[in-house]
């Protein structure tokens, strides 16, 4: 895939780090990656399984972290596949949510990785559940070991969720890591949100932090009604002999129809 020149790159992202704040959002459709790259936004995050072609073309000047799928994934080498695969397809960096070996494998063959700590959804167990970490002593010096572990490991980012906002300034200003900061405050160098927090579509819990800016959830249940109201009045048509009318049919000479039938009766 070539390059977009005008393309944040990963050090591009790394000189940013305490500079500004970036925005970053994650999508799952080509139309949501579009919108996110004409209003600007500086980062997407899109998991592997919906990362394509056209998800690329459509993300724009967008830099993309493409999410490697933990818990589909479980070799080195499948991950390693994985993240050539990313990259191959115009993939910026990688997500990666495995261990420390892994991380540091991809990271010796070149993938930029983004490592997770705090809440980590895939892990949540081990911190009780969905809920903030960081709020003890304990809690807040284990993920400051969890960003030790990132960067021994070679990753140049990590997504820190769910994070006292005081705790995630403490640890920006004590690692080189660039942190994607998904309702851990300003003390991060992005702030990051779901499309569907965003457009008001969250299927179940939203989380604290997501902020509504539309109501998406509306608009579709609106659409759905719609789509019921044109399907019933079709089978309603279909019932009635209304549809199909005369311009939706193809028409044919006579002299065609006459010749064709007497070739038909003929045959019989």
């Amino acid at each position: 895939m070539e390059f977009n020149r005008s393309r944040m790159t990963v050090a591009d992202v790394r000189a940013l780090k305490g500079v500004r704040q970036m925005s970053m959002v994650y999508v799952q459709t080509v139309e949501e990656a579009a919108a996110c790259a004409s209003a600007g936004i500086d980062v997407l995050s899109i998991e592997q399984q919906f990362w394509s072609p056209e998800m690329r073309i459509a993300a724009g000047d967008c830099f993309v972290q493409v999410g490697l799928n933990y818990g589909r994934l479980a070799t080195t080498d499948d991950y390693l596949r994985a993240g050539h695969d990313a990259l191959l397809n115009g993939g910026d960096c990688c997500y990666c949510a495995a261990s420390s070996e892994i991380i540091s494998r991809l990271s010796a063959e070149g993938i930029p990785i983004v490592g997770h700590v705090g809440l980590i959804p895939s892990r949540r167990t081990w911190t009780g559940g969905f809920k903030a970490v960081g709020k003890t002593l304990d809690s807040a010096q284990l993920v400051m070991q969890q960003i030790r572990n990132l960067e021994e490991s070679g990753a140049f980012a990590a997504e820190i969720e769910v994070v006292p906002a005081e705790i995630t300034r403490a640890i920006a200003e004590r690692t080189s890591l660039v942190l994607f900061s998904m309702g851990a405050g300003t003390g991060g160098d992005a702030q990051y949100l779901f499309a569907e927090d965003i457009l008001g579509y969250t299927q179940g819990h939203r989380p604290r932090h997501a902020k509504v800016y539309r109501d998406f959830l509306a608009e579709f249940e609106r659409l759905q009604l719609e789509r019921v109201t044109a399907f019933s009045e079709f089978r309603a048509d279909v019932e009635s002999g209304a549809y199909p009318e005369e311009q939706h049919l193809v028409g044919v000479d006579d002299e065609v129809l006459n010749a064709f039938i007497t070739s038909l009766d003929n045959n019989s």
